[in-house]
């Protein structure tokens, strides 16, 4: 039990990973407030949850894209926690599928605005609570897009590529006061959002990519529980000091991650650089 009394906030909880955050969390022995746009989706979270541990799951209904919805979503947390320690920014979609000059703009612009703006804006209104825990945690969830290219998946790409340089930025400004910032990225994971690509197709997210959906599909993809542990250990005293990295739930070794803390601090493994030839082999500068 790694989080006894502490207070966490998850956003986008109604399903899938966010669900699995908060039971990971519940069972880590944190009282946890959810939240998501659907409010009978949200209930049956709640109702679920609360049934494994009474008298310690809180739902509020909220769109993380609407700035006067995540206000009162803060004040209902310090209504009901009596403030927070730990705040995972779950919430996402992919937004619209295809090339971008045939996407529908107004779906574009709201995937960034849910993704990126929501995810930033969740941990401005979070902040005056964090800063009033012994050691505040942030956590935000990252996605394929963040590293690599996603043809066809545009908002979505640049949205996780940004959310993660805004957390190493913040884990910067944040660092004197004791408060870690951290990106997950939780794996492959068998929920709504690959149920979109599936019926989306490949003439819309393109053939790779689709096979791709189709054999993670059938492979069961990875837990969502597997990120929901990575959650529970970042936010837990083992995890103090290890702050703007991108950590991968299925292929890092964080189990023991605060064995080498220090020696991470002192190098950028576990960030978004830019690659220069010369890490290539390449030496085109020379020439």
């Amino acid at each position: 039990m790694k989080l006894v009394g502490k207070r966490a906030v998850v956003t986008g909880a109604s399903q899938g990973l966010g669900l699995a955050i908060a039971r990971v969390l519940l069972a880590e022995g944190a009282s946890v407030l959810i939240c998501a746009r659907n409010a009978a989706e949200l209930e049956a979270a709640r109702l679920e949850l609360d049934t494994a541990h009474p008298g310690k799951v809180f739902a509020e209904r909220c769109d993380v894209g609407q700035e006067a919805e995540l206000d009162e979503f803060a004040a209902a947390a310090a209504r009901l926690l009596g403030g927070v320690d730990i705040l995972v920014c779950n919430a996402g979609v992919y937004g619209p599928k295809g090339a971008i000059d045939t996407v529908d703009w107004a779906a574009w612009v709201q995937a960034i605005q849910i993704n990126l703006t929501g995810t930033v804006y969740c941990c401005r209104v979070f902040l005056p609570q964090l800063r009033e825990s012994s050691r505040g945690k942030i956590l935000i969830i990252s996605g394929g897009g963040a590293t690599k290219p996603l043809p066809n998946l545009s908002a979505y790409a640049a949205s996780k590529a940004g959310v993660v340089r805004f957390a190493e930025t913040l884990a910067e400004e944040l660092k004197p006061e004791g408060i870690d910032v951290n990106s997950i990225a939780p794996g492959a994971l068998n929920t709504r959002l690959l149920d979109e690509i599936l019926e989306a197709g490949p003439e819309i997210v393109g053939e790779g990519f689709y096979k791709s959906a189709i054999k993670q599909r059938d492979s069961g993809g990875t837990s969502p529980e597997l990120g929901g542990q990575l959650c529970a250990y970042l936010a837990s005293c083992a995890g103090d000091g290890i702050t703007g990295r991108l950590i991968s739930a299925q292929w890092d070794p964080w189990e023991r991650m605060e064995s080498f803390k220090e020696e991470m601090e002192s190098t950028d493994v576990y960030t978004l650089r830019r690659i220069v030839p010369a890490e290539r082999g390449k030496t085109w500068e020379d020439a």
